[in-house]
């Protein structure tokens, strides 16, 4: 927004300020999260430690990747100090292999969600639009089975919390993201039929669920002990079972993920306007919804081939997001993906000291929350 001259109004700056300033504060808060995240569990971690054994565990592969170009070049010695020193290293190994890694896979899945919920909601023009509520999730959930089942990807350990582990990630992924596609393009199909409302796209999407859900049922029958053990404890959606594989994996997915989704912010603006508007505008309706509910078909996949299901996430975030920011999207999308991780984080935190000693799975909690959030919206209608 410009006056005549090119300057910008103050009213407008403080405005986006507001929204920036909240976006900002929202990261900073959810690194907070992280530190108190790892500290508390079946064995507590002063935050300070923690604190410390992260920076100066960056900092010492920062000086490993520093001392191997200073090999190659012969001119470069440089060497970070490190920031200090804990009271005690035994905590090394709970924090870089057990807490770190579910802690980071708690905030890419909820990252991963709430991005691919908020563009469901904007490409459909569906409030209730969300890879759980419109059957996307249920769907991969039965594609990773058929991989585990049927195609021998997934093994029984005998530790709880890997119970289920994929032996084969790329393949019980891209089984996932095939089902995940079927789900969205039924979806597509349905946006297509004129005067299709939001209500009934969400009935499709229950019996989307529905469907997939028998599926997965027929599959569990029909399997032997330790198949039917696996599948069962695999559709609990837990973020305790990725390792630094799954996150690294899960992590470019969904970054690529939010950085298509950030790009096209005002293609997506242009379309909560209305799709003759937004062609009006020069937007290619048509192609901008494929790519995105393929996108987001991807995302799904990912995380639900290696998490299970975690419902609610992708759309609880983005309304919680819409009431303190707005609609606009160059705010809504990277606020909702802060909101997811600080959600989907505090949720996994929350699991592990309900039942302590016991860990409570991440999607009861969430489903027990976001239950109520969706039939008030179901009741109270969507205004924008």
């Amino acid at each position: 927004m410009h006056f005549a001259d090119g300057t910008i109004p103050e009213d407008y700056l403080r405005y986006t300020y507001a929204k920036y300033l909240w976006i900002l504060g929202g990261i900073a808060f959810l690194f907070i999260l992280l530190i108190l995240s790892i500290s508390v569990g079946a064995v507590s971690i002063p935050a300070y430690d923690v604190f410390l054994t992260l920076v100066n565990g960056a900092i010492d592969r920062i000086n490993d990747v520093l001392a191997l170009i200073s090999e190659e070049t012969s001119f470069l010695h440089l060497e970070i100090p490190r920031f200090g020193e804990t009271a005690s290293h035994k905590w090394d190994a709970i924090i870089w292999n057990i807490r770190l890694p579910q802690a980071l896979a708690a905030i890419a899945a909820g990252v991963g969600l709430s991005v691919a919920g908020v563009a469901m909601q904007s490409i459909l023009r569906n409030p209730l639009g969300s890879p759980f509520t419109l059957g996307i999730s249920n769907a991969g959930a039965f594609g990773a089975a058929v991989s585990i089942v049927l195609l021998g990807t997934g093994r029984m350990t005998s530790t709880v919390a890997g119970a289920v582990v994929i032996n084969n990630p790329y393949l019980t992924t891209f089984v996932a993201f095939a089902f995940c596609l079927l789900a969205t393009a039924v979806i597509l199909l349905i946006a297509k039929i004129r005067g299709a409302s939001p209500e009934v796209m969400v009935l499709a999407g229950v019996a989307l669920s529905s469907l997939f859900t028998a599926g997965t049922m027929f599959l569990q029958y029909f399997a032997d002990d330790t198949q039917l053990a696996a599948v069962v404890f695999w559709t609990f959606g837990d973020v305790g079972r990725a390792g630094w594989r799954e996150l690294w994996i899960m992590g470019v997915v969904v970054a690529i993920a939010c950085m298509y989704f950030i790009a096209n912010r005002w293609n997506y603006n242009a379309i909560d306007a209305g799709d003759e508007t937004a062609k009006g505008l020069g937007v290619n309706v048509e192609r901008i919804r494929n790519l995105g509910m393929v996108v987001a078909a991807l995302v799904t996949a990912v995380i639900v081939s290696f998490l299970g299901v975690i419902g609610f996430v992708g759309l609880v975030c983005p309304h919680m997001v819409r009431r303190i920011i707005g609609d606009e999207q160059r705010f809504l999308i990277p606020g909702s993906m802060v909101m997811g991780g600080i959600l989907l984080l505090a949720s996994d935190t929350a699991a592990r000291l309900i039942v302590a000693p016991y860990v409570l799975p991440v999607a009861v909690l969430t489903a027990f929350m976001g239950a109520p959030v969706f039939i008030y919206l179901l009741l109270r209608g969507y205004r924008r």
